[in-house]
């Protein structure tokens, strides 16, 4: 009985040996009978033909998947499940021309990255940093110079209206601000459903008092928000974007900010990551920066890592795993026949664990 084999990118392991995300959920693979796991033998920002052959899925973290990692045309693998949302790194066509499902974490992600956008919004709105620095320069008679704003009334902007976004208006319903989102993916009945207006962008930018970039990198997104949409926005708002830095023209945004013709951003994504010690939107003291690293709390982790096993025992069982991002490959006969094969494997298993267990109780009677 040929082994389901199970691969797992080099960044999720640290340098000690431990799990460097914390608990990823793998027992429930490691007690599947006919299963190996194993980390790949060192981490490539890009994956080589070499260390995915020979798998039948892979677990993977940060790095890209291109037409070069797809060299090897006889791959055995059938499931690639990235332990995140973006998927901006992977080549979905290339991966859906080797038969291979490529699937995300959502589940995982959607509480952690709201909550942290939450955060967010309340340290821009209470001007946490500018009183953190007053206190650490002796400046303490300063803080009635500092002037922070109430939530309540105010108007919250999603650009995107999906996975977070959703879970974004839900956590901050209690601190009663309007709530509004420009999406031309969504229905207006939907989001009237959960108590948001769907407006056009350029009335989304102009109203709100905080503007939160909620959608994903795609050709249509990038640069979606630059020199003319910010400065729809209002002197007094702020700027928040959580998923991914190319969503906005980061040139632009700085000059906004050095400008004050915006009031301040919370960045935890950029353009170029890591983004450059001595970039000059570092030097504003209008800025938040975290290192793209908002939501990696240890419910995060364990929470996409049980979503991708999932997708994993779902495809070596020979079904269709959920969160697929390349739906297409599912209608085409060779990922067909691979599921099928790994279905007959699986039952192959089961069958074979079954008559090991019944040998080892007639043995003990």
């Amino acid at each position: 009985m040929k082994e389901f084999r199970v691969g797992l990118t080099r960044d999720l392991l640290a340098a000690d040996g431990s799990l460097a995300l914390g608990d990823l959920g793998l027992g429930r693979l490691e007690s599947e009978p006919h299963i190996s796991l194993e980390f790949f033998a060192e981490f490539r920002p890009e994956v080589t033909p070499e260390q995915i052959a020979g798998y039948d899925a892979v677990i993977s973290f940060a790095p890209a998947y291109t037409r070069k990692t797809m060299q090897n045309t006889d791959l055995r693998l059938s499931v690639l499940a990235r332990v995140g949302v973006g998927y901006d790194m992977l080549d979905l066509e290339a991966l859906s021309d080797g038969n291979i499902i490529v699937t995300i974490t959502p589940d995982g992600v959607r509480r952690p990255v709201a909550c942290g956008i939450a955060g967010l919004i309340l340290a821009l709105a209470h001007q946490l940093p500018q009183k953190e620095r007053l206190v650490r320069r002796g400046a303490w008679k300063e803080r009635s110079s500092i002037k922070s704003i109430g939530l309540t009334g105010r108007t919250l902007g999603s650009v995107g209206l999906g996975n977070i976004g959703r879970e974004m208006f839900r956590v901050l319903q209690p601190f009663h601000m309007i709530h509004l989102a420009a999406d031309p993916y969504v229905h207006p009945k939907a989001a009237q459903e959960i108590g948001v207006q769907l407006v056009d962008l350029e009335t989304l930018m102009k109203e709100s008092d905080f503007v939160s970039v909620n959608c994903p990198l795609t050709p249509e997104t990038r640069h979606l928000i630059g020199a003319r949409q910010l400065a729809w926005m209002k002197p007094t708002a702020f700027f928040i974007n959580t998923s991914r830095g190319a969503v906005v023209d980061q040139a632009a945004l700085y000059g906004a900010l050095k400008e004050n013709r915006i009031r301040g951003a919370a960045l935890d994504v950029f353009e170029a990551e890591p983004i450059a010690a001595d970039d000059p939107l570092l030097a504003l003291d209008n800025v938040i920066a975290t290192p793209h690293s908002l939501c990696w709390t240890d419910e995060c982790f364990r929470l996409m890592g049980e979503s991708a096993v999932r997708s994993v025992l779902a495809v070596l069982r020979g079904e269709e795993p959920s969160h697929v991002v390349n739906d297409s490959v599912l209608k085409r006969p060779a990922m067909q026949a691979k599921l099928d094969s790994n279905r007959l494997r699986w039952k192959a298993a089961l069958q074979e664990n079954r008559i090991g267990h019944e040998s080892a109780q007639a043995d003990l009677a």
